[in-house]
C-alpha cells in the first residue's frame, strides 16, 4: 500500500477537522451568494478551492467554515450576519453531506453518519461591534469561535499586522475572553499580536486554539506562533491548526512577497490592488523574480517542529483555502490533505498521532471548551461590560 493509500484509509477513519475555509466570502465576492452559480455540489475547480466531492477526496469529516468579513467595512455586523445566513443556506441545500454541528457530540455524530461537520468561526474583533450582547448573539447563531483581531487592531485587542496600539489585551479584551469561556466559544489567537496571545493564554480558562497558524521558528512571519507561546498549549490544552498558505510556511515566501509588495508600491498601486493595471505589474515581477513554491513537505516540516515544542496532542490543520491566492503545491485545494498525511507517514508519525492530528485534538478541544462554560454558567450569568466602562 502507497503512502497516500494509507494516508486515504486513515482519513476514513479519522477525517480532517479543518480550522478555516473562507467559501462564504468567496462566494459573496464572486456571485454575491447565489449558491446556484457556484454550486458545490459539482467540481468548481475554476473558481473555488472547495467543493463537496473535493472535500470527500481530501478525507474532511468537519470544516470550521469562516464567516469573515472585512475590518474596514464601515458596518462590519451586519455583513457577518449575511456570512452566518451563507453558511446556514449552504446546510440547507447540501443536507446529505452537510451536517449543522454546535457541539463536539454533533461532530462525532456527524462522522458516524459519513456526513461534513459544518461549524463556524468569526475572524476578527470587529465582527462583535465592542459589545459582548452581539458576541452572545452570534453563539447563539451557531459561531463557535472568534478571532480576536483579523490583519488590523481592534480597540481592545492588538493585531500581528498592525502597530501595537493596547499592548496585547485591554482590561476589556480580557473580559470578551472570560464572556467566551463563559459561553462555550473557543478564543481563536489566529492574527493576533504575540503580546495579546500571551494575555489572552494567561486569561482564558478553557484551552484556546489557533486556527490557521503555523510555526514562527520555522518561517518568521508574524501571523505564526512563537515557540514560548506554543510551549504553553499543553498547560492551557489548546490547539495549534497549522496553516498552508506559502507566504506564512516558506521563508523564500516571505521574502518574496514583501519584494512583490515593494514592487507594486514604487509603480504607485496598493500591495494588494487587483485591477488589471495593478496585475499587469504584478505579472510582469513574477516573470522577472518567478515565485518560490512551498509544498507538503514545508508544512510537514512546521508540524515537525511544532510536535517537538507543544507535543502531538496540541495540533490540528487549517488550511486556509479560498482565502489565499496561492496554495503549495499537492495541496491546491481541499482534496490534498491524504499528500499531507502521506508526507507525515513517510516521516514517521504513527497513525495514533495522526488520528488526533486530524480528528481527535480538535473534538477534544471544543467539548473541553463545553466543560469549562457548564461549570461557569453554574456560578455566574452574562457580562454586560462595555468597552467605555472597563477600559475608559
Amino acid at each position: 500500500m502507497s503512502s497516500v493509500e494509507a494516508a486515504r484509509e486513515l482519513l476514513s477513519e479519522f477525517p480532517v477537522v479543518d480550522g478555516h475555509n473562507d467559501l462564504p466570502w468567496a462566494l459573496r465576492e464572486q456571485v454575491r451568494y447565489d449558491l446556484g452559480a457556484r454550486d458545490i455540489a459539482r467540481p468548481q475547480n475554476a473558481h473555488l478551492h472547495t467543493d463537496i466531492p473535493r472535500l470527500r477526496a481530501g478525507g474532511v469529516g468537519a470544516q470550521y467554515w469562516s464567516v469573515y468579513v472585512r475590518s474596514d467595512l464601515p458596518d462590519p455586523v451586519p455583513a457577518t450576519l449575511e456570512q452566518i445566513d451563507c453558511v446556514r443556506q449552504l446546510l440547507a441545500r447540501y443536507p446529505a453531506d452537510l451536517a449543522p454541528a454546535l457541539t463536539a457530540a454533533d461532530m462525532e455524530t456527524a462522522r458516524r453518519d459519513g456526513r461534513i461537520a459544518s461549524l463556524m468561526g468569526a475572524e476578527g474583533g470587529h465582527s462583535i461591534g465592542g459589545s459582548l450582547g452581539t458576541l452572545r448573539g452570534l453563539y447563539t447563531l451557531g459561531v463557535r469561535y472568534l478571532t480576536l483581531t483579523h490583519n488590523d487592531n481592534v480597540a481592545w485587542a492588538d493585531s500581528a499586522t498592525d502597530e501595537p496600539n493596547v499592548g496585547g489585551l485591554s482590561v476589556f479584551g480580557r473580559e470578551v475572553v472570560r464572556e467566551m469561556n463563559r459561553l462555550g466559544m473557543l478564543v481563536d489567537l489566529s492574527h493576533v499580536a504575540a503580546t495579546t496571545m500571551r494575555d489572552a493564554l494567561d486569561t482564558s480558562s478553557a484551552p484556546v486554539i489557533f486556527s490557521h497558524s503555523s510555526s514562527r521558528a520555522v518561517c518568521d512571519h508574524p501571523r505564526n506562533i512563537p515557540d514560548d507561546v506554543l510551549g504553553r498549549l499543553p498547560a492551557n490544552g489548546g490547539v495549534a491548526m497549522v496553516t498552508f498558505v506559502p507566504k506564512f510556511v516558506l521563508q523564500a515566501a516571505v521574502d518574496w512577497t514583501a519584494a512583490a509588495d515593494d514592487n507594486m508600491r514604487a509603480h504607485g498601486f496598493h500591495h494588494l490592488d487587483t485591477t488589471a493595471e495593478a496585475m499587469k505589474v504584478h505579472r510582469a515581477f513574477e516573470e522577472r523574480n518567478p515565485r518560490p513554491v512551498a509544498t507538503a513537505a514545508t508544512v510537514a516540516d512546521h508540524l515537525d517542529h511544532m510536535r517537538e515544542v507543544a507535543g502531538v496532542d496540541h495540533l490540528g490543520i487549517g488550511g486556509d483555502y479560498d482565502g489565499t491566492a496561492f496554495t503549495p503545491d499537492g495541496l491546491d485545494d481541499v482534496s490534498g490533505y491524504p499528500n499531507l498525511i502521506a508526507e507525515l507517514l513517510d516521516r514517521g508519525w504513527s497513525k495514533s498521532d495522526l488520528a488526533k492530528l486530524t480528528w481527535k485534538n480538535a473534538l477534544r478541544v471544543l467539548g473541553a471548551a463545553e466543560d469549562v462554560a457548564r461549570a461557569q454558567q453554574a456560578t455566574r450569568g452574562p457580562s454586560n461590560a462595555t468597552i467605555e466602562e472597563l477600559d475608559g
